[in-house]
């Protein structure tokens, strides 16, 4: 902790406007009781923001928790409350309201800094999800310790040190924090990781957040490097939005895909939750493709478009269509996603158990076709998806990129959202597949 501790102390400047970023948790009031004890030293502002996510009966006693320390410490207690979301990405709407939250108090308190607890346990999260799931060279390194954003810099002192680290500081220096048992959900795919993955890894080494530490700054240093070849070709192949295939296909391979990958995340505004290597090889293929028009679907509704010599990416889509093989996760133009899960007590049109037994694999994720009927659960005969989506009351503009999740045969198994078919299975039988749509 010391490490983290003399981190901070390169960069604070008396006179200096500190936001922390701060749950509750044993890993943030680590961070705040650290900040405070900087404070003696060094005549900073120090400003606690706390976020409701309002998904919990603990969330609003979390609060008072939190504002009471602050106020015997007399540190500024800045507080937003999340009252409604308007998708089923959870976590990634909470992120995205949560960081722009954190945007706001800085700028209102001219803050150079935002503080955030995550640590070495978290790096190697991340990195393996990323790893698991696909992703880009950026993404393959996580998050870095420091990180620019608008006219701030994010300080991550603890990356270096282990979840088991700060648990020792909070007993040695008796702070006091509380605990979110949602942290353990299996519902979560990061809880897994974390209840399953790491302690594995730890028990190999017990410093293996160190050597994922490093695996992080090697991957960004290369980073880094590749972006500075990319910045002395991009704006020639890239221009008003329009790759130009024919300077394209003239670079190196690697420079290729990476040119393909700053492009989406100039476009998905740097989210990495939406770009993935899969994303970037489907791009190649098209561009590369024989093919004088062509288009693929991406996620949240954005169209990749070929037209002879040129490319594009696009949020008005001109076409809807998608037929996608499921495996593990799928990410759908609508902005959602459906995930094969290992179990969940949900039992509502979100959630659907299925039998390998009863059906034909691989399962397909494609839109709606002419004729399309499905055997509805609790219903006896077939009902067409047409009168589905009018009883469902479900808009016409929406209705041409919903998912149909299909086997293999083109029999209709889920309507995610609306619908069962017949193949679901009771919670208390046995399935071997459950799919999540969110």
């Amino acid at each position: 902790m010391l490490d983290s501790y003399n981190f901070l102390l390169d960069f604070l400047r008396a006179g200096d406007s500190v936001v922390v970023a701060c749950s509750g948790g044993p890993d943030s009031m680590a961070l705040l009781s650290m900040i405070l004890d900087i404070r003696k030293k060094i005549d900073i502002e120090v400003i606690c923001a706390h976020v409701n996510h309002n998904v919990r009966v603990e969330s609003d006693s979390e609060k008072v928790f939190v504002e009471s320390f602050c106020r015997d410490n007399g540190v500024l207690f800045e507080y937003m409350k999340i009252n409604d979301y308007s998708s089923f990405n959870f976590e990634g709407e909470a992120r995205e309201k949560r960081y722009s939250f954190f945007s706001d108090i800085v700028f209102k308190h001219n803050s150079k800094y935002l503080l955030t607890a995550h640590h070495g346990d978290d790096l190697i999260e991340t990195i393996l999800m990323r790893i698991v799931r696909g992703s880009s060279l950026k993404g393959y390194s996580g998050f870095s310790r420091v990180s620019r954003r608008d006219n701030y810099m994010i300080l991550r002192p603890f990356i270096c040190v282990s979840k088991d680290d700060i648990l020792k500081y909070d007993s040695d220096n008796n702070i006091s924090y509380v605990i979110d048992k949602t942290n353990m959900d299996d519902v979560h795919t990061r809880n897994r990781y974390r209840k399953l993955v790491v302690p594995f890894f730890k028990d190999e080494n017990k410093d293996v957040h160190r050597k994922f530490y490093d695996f992080s700054r090697v991957l960004i240093e290369y980073n880094d490097y590749v972006d500075r070849q990319v910045d002395l070709v991009f704006n020639e192949v890239y221009v008003d939005g329009v790759l130009f295939i024919d300077r394209f296909l003239k670079l190196d391979a690697f420079i290729k895909m990476r040119v393909i990958n700053v492009i989406l995340c100039k476009f998905y505004n740097d989210d990495l939750r939406f770009v993935s290597d899969k994303h970037v090889h489907l791009i190649y293929d098209l561009i590369c493709s024989d093919k004088v028009n062509s288009s693929i679907n991406l996620p949240c509704g954005v169209l990749a478009l070929k037209s002879y010599n040129e490319f594009m990416l696009s949020s008005s889509l001109k076409s809807s269509f998608y037929d996608f093989v499921f495996d593990d996760f799928v990410s759908l133009p609508n902005g959602k996603s459906i995930e094969k899960i290992k179990k969940t007590s949900l039992n509502d049109n979100y959630v659907i158990r299925l039998s390998s037994a009863d059906i034909c694999l691989p399962l397909r994720v494609r839109t709606r076709r002419n004729g399309d009927k499905m055997f509805v659960k609790g219903l006896s005969g077939s009902k067409k998806i047409k009168d589905i989506f009018i009883d469902s009351k479900v808009s016409f503009f929406k209705r041409d990129e919903w998912p149909i999740v299909v086997d293999s045969r083109g029999v209709i198994v889920w309507l995610p959202g609306l619908k069962k078919s017949k193949f679901d299975k009771p919670i208390n039988q046995n399935c071997d597949i459950i799919l999540r749509y969110y």
